[in-house]
């Protein structure tokens, strides 16, 4: 067994380390990264709001409710996580990082690795602690300051080495400590099911940017039902089936019983949790062929990567042929957190080595 190793984790300040904060991502890989370093008989100081239903060492909060309504308003933090306002010197950035700041100086011992995923906007913390090691440990973000990385995908951390560096392929190099690890899932939360109900489904943000309008038209083309559940701007009219912001529970039930999920992102997508979610469930997924997806999705395995409106409507009629077991399987053997705590702990074990010979360690 490896010798046990310490981890102060910060939360974001608008949201609680709970599952029900599930429309936030990073929350979530916060809280599932807590719980999987405590199991594998780590350390873990999780510092956030008041609530927490994390397994750790010790819970710390660092923002109250009352601090989140002042700074907040009325915005609902569960159905708009993302309303959270990315500036460096905004009250609850600043005021958050200081009272982390003052609890982890309490805490902090030689050798901690201090985990953080709010990119340049928790950078001060990191700055206070120079003697310890800074780890941005799930990157799917642009803002990226620390030293050492885990990146989402291989997709994502070649988008961020080649934004970086010249456009001589020659001067952009990769660096040695960082590394990349897929996100992580409680499989329980996303039941299998072999049967399927005639639909397609929809879910994640209803923004544009998340092909939304790529989902509509596909199913508008084949005469097929879509449902569409998530946060985001007022859905299109058409959305008929358009169920809003759904719990941990039935977002599991709709993903399990559909007969395929649509995850069109038109961006570089770095990981698109919701693909990993909806293979969990042995469902099928429809995705364009770029970012993560080159590396997730095996065409006509786990789904269909598609480039034309043609390509989506030929995926959506050939989903039903797929082995939902297959699905379920190949994404509990990737995506589980008992296949990804390994990973994680294999990669601090090798940071470990430069508080010695580095990268020459025998």
């Amino acid at each position: 067994m490896s010798p046990a190793m310490r981890f102060h984790v910060v939360n974001f300040p608008n949201t609680q380390t709970t599952k029900h904060y599930q429309p936030c991502a990073y929350t979530q890989k916060i809280r599932r990264f807590a719980i999987m370093m405590t199991e594998l008989g780590h350390e873990v100081i999780l510092y956030g709001g008041e609530e927490n239903d994390a397994a750790c060492t010790e819970f710390v909060t660092i923002v109250t409710k009352a601090e989140q309504a002042e700074w907040f308003g009325n915005t609902d933090l569960y159905t708009e996580p993302n309303n959270l306002t990315w500036k460096a010197f905004a009250p609850h950035w600043t005021t958050t990082n200081e009272h982390a700041i003052t609890e982890i100086a309490k805490r902090k011992r030689d050798r901690d690795f201090i985990c953080l995923l709010g990119g340049i906007y928790q950078q001060p913390i990191a700055d206070q602690f120079p003697e310890l090691m800074t780890v941005e440990f799930g990157i799917g973000y642009s803002g990226v300051f620390a030293q050492y990385r885990v990146f989402e995908s291989y997709a994502w951390m070649h988008s961020i080495y080649g934004a970086r560096s010249p456009a001589d392929v020659m001067n952009t190099r990769g660096q040695f400590y960082d590394t990349v690890i897929p996100n992580y899932y409680e499989v329980e939360d996303f039941p299998f099911s072999d049967t399927k109900d005639d639909y397609f489904l929809f879910i994640g943000r209803v923004v544009e940017a998340k092909g939304i309008q790529i989902a509509l038209e596909t199913c508008r083309r084949l005469g097929v039902k879509l449902v569409v559940a998530g946060p985001g701007a007022a859905p299109p009219p058409e959305l008929a089936d358009y169920v809003g912001v759904v719990d941990h529970v039935r977002r599991g039930e709709l993903m399990s019983r559909a007969r395929a999920v649509f995850v069109p992102s038109l961006y570089l997508e770095p990981f698109g949790g919701v693909h990993a979610e909806a293979m969990l469930c042995g469902t099928p997924v429809i995705t364009t062929d770029w970012g993560v997806f080159t590396e997730t999705v095996q065409q006509g395995v786990h789904g269909f990567r598609c480039r034309t409106l043609r390509e989506f409507c030929d995926a959506a009629d050939a989903v039903d042929k797929l082995d939902y077991q297959r699905i379920r399987d190949d994404a509990v053997a990737r995506f589980s957190l008992d296949a990804v705590a390994p990973q994680y702990e294999a990669y601090f074990e090798r940071l470990t080595t430069l508080w010695a010979d580095g990268w020459y360690t025998a």
